[in-house]
């Protein structure tokens, strides 16, 4: 009787696995059709040849298209030095603190003045720590099953991150400068640790959900977030809550001697600049309506802090904030899909970089919209937006932008765009509200439309 089952199995599933085939299966005949296309020119032996011992990119790199763009700029924001992340994804960090050391720099006639990345970075673990437990605690009475649970612990903490992590932790937490909680190998080299986080808030999340004594959740929490506060200060060293600092001009003069807090610190020097309020970020997202304003949920650093929250704007609406902003000597928190026609070593990102279509015989036609629908297109990283090159008619030719890959990458540290790569692959630029048309601003006037946490658009900027 066995034997009948298995055989009977055996044979339904071989009429499943034929049907199947016959359905959507590439069958014999289709494989001798689709092998017809294969091309038998010289030409094709010389592309396949090639491919068999180069990279794809210096293959299709374009001849046409090898000499330096031009470095002239008719409008840069004053700024000093280059900083440089490592092997960490903290560049959104990194991009909110280079736009307020421009501004430092150029009030205070500075030399090179950088802030702590490292103490800012430290505090955002510890509220990302948060957000995920309290998160979970939220979320008990929905089955682990539930698409929120499982994006929940999928992803319970991150080193990315976007512009209302910097607003909300320097409004919070304020700002050191460098030397005073500097950069060591863990907060340069993120993922191991970050790994072993991650494998404790999940120990911790699943108790949670499953805790069944009198105790408040609230209470256990704490005693979760102290042993990961001590964790934290193992790797990233203990947060300065005082120190003394001295200000020296760029000729060495010194210029005072103060003890602060960091909460003084940022008060002191940039106490006329609200982040979380003076400060709008604008998207360029074809594939949703624009003049509309966009909400993620879970996309924030802080539990009680901010969502992230877009206005969708038109690409040309979008240049024209970029260089009013320019134009006042005022950078930008930018991000875009940074590894779509990179050339690193001359720092420029243009889309006749590479001819993939020649290399490969085929066509890539799909526009933003289509690339953002598809996954193929999103934003990936975020650096300082500093300048851009007009004509004589105010049309931008070129833009660039401050990295955060060390002095040595790029063009002197920065990665210089057309504008006709700016319009495809830019996504986001933080820009003043004074410099945000009347009219533009009274959209933010109404509801936000909720995306939910799973949206391309949350993917964290590294």
């Amino acid at each position: 009787m066995k034997r009948i089952v298995l055989l009977s199995l055996a044979l339904l599933a071989s009429g499943m696995l034929h049907a199947q085939q016959d359905k959507g299966g590439i069958t014999a005949e289709m494989l001798q059709q689709i092998r017809t296309g294969e091309s038998k020119s010289a030409a094709e032996r010389a592309a396949r040849n090639a491919m068999a011992i180069n990279p794809i990119a210096e293959l299709a790199t374009n001849a046409e298209n090898l000499a330096m763009i031009d470095t002239n700029f008719s409008h840069r924001v004053v700024t000093k030095g280059i900083t440089d992340q490592h092997q960490s994804g903290r560049c959104w960090l990194f991009t909110g603190l280079n736009v307020l050391r421009a501004r430092m720099i150029a009030e205070h006639d500075l030399a090179e003045m950088t802030f702590s990345q490292n103490y800012l970075f430290f505090y955002d673990q510890l509220e990302k720590c948060n957000l995920f437990l309290q998160a979970v605690i939220d979320t008990k009475h929905l089955a682990m099953e539930d698409r929120q649970v499982e994006w929940l612990f999928k992803n319970p903490l991150s080193d990315g991150g976007q512009f209302t992590g910097v607003s909300n932790l320097v409004m919070k937490y304020g700002v050191v400068p460098a030397e005073i909680m500097p950069e060591n190998y863990q907060s340069n080299n993120t993922s191991q640790f970050s790994n072993l986080l991650k494998l404790k808030l999940r120990e911790y999340g699943l108790e949670l959900r499953n805790q069944r004594d009198r105790r408040s959740p609230v209470a256990r929490k704490t005693e979760m977030l102290t042993e990961i506060y001590s964790m934290l200060v193992r790797a990233y060293g203990v947060p300065p809550t005082e120190f003394e600092w001295t200000m020296r001009n760029k000729a060495g003069e010194v210029l005072s001697t103060k003890s602060y807090t960091p909460q003084s610190f940022y008060k002191e020097y940039f106490g006329d600049i609200n982040l979380e309020k003076d400060f709008v970020m604008v998207m360029n997202d074809p594939s949703r309506e624009y003049h509309k304003v966009y909400e993620i949920e879970y996309d924030r650093h802080v539990y009680d802090g901010d969502n992230w929250l877009y206005l969708n704007l038109p690409i040309e609406e979008v240049k024209a904030l970029a260089i009013a902003s320019i134009k006042d000597n005022c950078a930008m928190y930018f991000s875009c899909d940074v590894g779509k026609f990179l050339d690193s070593k001359k720092g420029t990102l243009d889309i006749n970089t590479y001819d993939y279509e020649s290399l490969m015989g085929v066509e890539f036609p799909m526009n933003k919209e289509q690339r953002v629908r598809t996954f193929a297109s999103g934003s990936s990283h975020a650096m300082t937006l500093i300048a851009v090159d007009l004509d004589e008619n105010g049309n931008a030719k070129k833009w660039m932008v401050e990295n955060s890959w060390g002095a040595k990458s790029g063009w002197r540290g920065n990665l210089i765009m057309t504008d006709e790569w700016f319009e495809e692959y830019m996504f986001r630029v933080v820009v003043n509200r004074k410099y945000i048309p009347a009219e533009t601003l009274k959209l933010l006037e109404q509801k936000p439309i909720m995306l939910p946490s799973w949206d391309p658009m949350f993917a964290p900027e590294m």
